[in-house]
């Protein structure tokens, strides 16, 4: 195990290599520490602690907050991140690589110990945890901000069953962050924690893709650039007819099994690989989850049926089933490309955690105002992402000019 030391250097460094390719985030946190907008705020974050989270976490400080972090998965925590914020900027972080559910828990109290203003959530557990734990600390939250699908459809349904108690905004629903972190993050995240783990070929594999949204099409995406002949499944029937006419071949799971070498689960939903798929899987089939919890691969059901289990790799676990086949479970069924990857590229968190800064300061100048309902960040916080993101890539785009808006405002003018 490394020295304390030699993780709070190397966290440094990993932070600061992270920053060069997060010029937006950076421009913000410029903004912040002249203008100090969340001056006496107390944030309470939930996320995965990363190079990339450490530098929200810098830019909330900068802008006057004290902020609270602990992890919103327990293999995604990198630990020299930790070290780096606790021993050189004196921050409250509470977690490690590994944790087990009852400190993954513990972890959540500590932070809301702080009594936060605003929440941060992955995936929407430090804000469930409120509501049915520490609803003491309703009274004094502004709000919260949401960052992926799974904690958006979780909140979307507290708002519609009337349980929600405080405003949250959607990072997620940003266009600057489902089409871009989605696809491309997860895409290649999940590709690189693949390869990690197993040092496996790709090209020529059948590499089946369950779930064909923004973060099915770019592991989909990515995984055809490998080579490898793409399967999607699907409930939904429009993403099944998109999925096909990208060139994809569209089946049933069970049909899938049959055939796949590797498995990649994106859905968001429980129990998408069933022990029953499994039991119908090749010899040496690779299983590996990019959904935010490990729900969508039935863990449980294998465990129970397999005749044995044991580590073959880091971050993968061999299963020899009842019919004396072998499966491949990577990252125990968690986020691949968070526990045996990097997790996304800074450059992608640039504008996701953009989102998220932009989104704790209109929470803070809209107190009082909003419902308890679920919102997208505001149009205007999105484009301006946009807009900084092509700025600091060099990129200019045209400007509309006044008789085109008034063409596209206009009923009137036809053929």
């Amino acid at each position: 195990m490394p020295k304390s030391e030699d993780l709070t250097v190397t966290g440094r460094l990993r932070t600061q290599w992270a920053e060069m390719t997060m010029p937006v985030l950076r421009s913000i946190r410029e903004r912040f520490e002249k203008e100090k907008p969340l001056n006496g705020l107390k944030i309470g974050a939930c996320l995965h602690v990363t190079t990339e989270t450490a530098n929200l976490m810098k830019t909330l400080v900068a802008g006057g907050a004290e902020v609270a972090l602990c992890g919103s998965n327990p293999l995604s925590t990198k630990d020299d991140v930790v070290a780096h914020l606790i021993n050189d900027l004196g921050m409250k972080v509470y977690a490690k690589y590994g944790e087990t559910n009852e400190e993954y828990y513990d972890h959540i109290y500590r932070v809301l110990d702080i009594d936060p203003n605003i929440t941060l959530d992955d995936g929407a557990d430090l804000i469930s945890t409120i509501h049915s734990k520490r609803t003491d600390l309703i009274d004094e939250i502004y709000g919260g901000v949401e960052e992926t699908t799974t904690g958006v459809i979780r909140l979307k349904n507290m708002a519609k069953d009337g349980a929600l108690r405080y405003p949250i905004i959607a990072a997620n629903d940003a266009q600057t962050k489902y089409l871009f972190d989605n696809r491309y993050g997860t895409g290649q995240n999940t590709i690189d924690g693949i390869l990690r783990a197993t040092n496996a070929l790709i090209a020529g594999k059948n590499f089946v893709v369950a779930g064909y949204g923004w973060c099915g099409r770019g592991v989909a995406a990515r995984a055809d650039g490998f080579g490898a002949n793409v399967i999607v499944t699907e409930v939904d029937p429009i993403k099944a007819i998109e999925a096909t006419m990208d060139g994809y071949r569209v089946m049933p799971m069970k049909d899938a099994a049959l055939i796949g070498d590797i498995f990649v689960t994106v859905t968001g939903d429980i129990n998408v690989i069933t022990l029953d798929h499994m039991l119908l899987m090749k010899d040496g089939a690779i299983m590996a989850n990019s959904g935010h919890f490990d729900v969508e691969i039935d863990v449980k059901a294998l465990e129970e049926a397999a005749k044995s289990r044991k580590k073959v790799r880091e971050h993968v676990d061999e299963y020899l089933l009842p019919n004396n086949r072998r499966i491949y479970l990577l990252a125990e069924g968690r986020l691949v490309g968070q526990t045996a990857a990097e997790a996304h590229p800074a450059a992608i968190m640039d504008m996701s955690f953009s989102n998220q800064a932009l989104s704790v300061e209109y929470l803070v100048k809209n107190k009082g105002k909003l419902e308890n309902i679920v919102y997208s960040v505001p149009e205007e916080i999105d484009r301006q992402i946009a807009m900084m993101k092509l700025e600091s890539m060099g990129i200019n785009i045209d400007v509309i000019t006044g008789e085109q808006k008034k063409y596209l405002s206009s009923w009137a003018v036809g053929t």
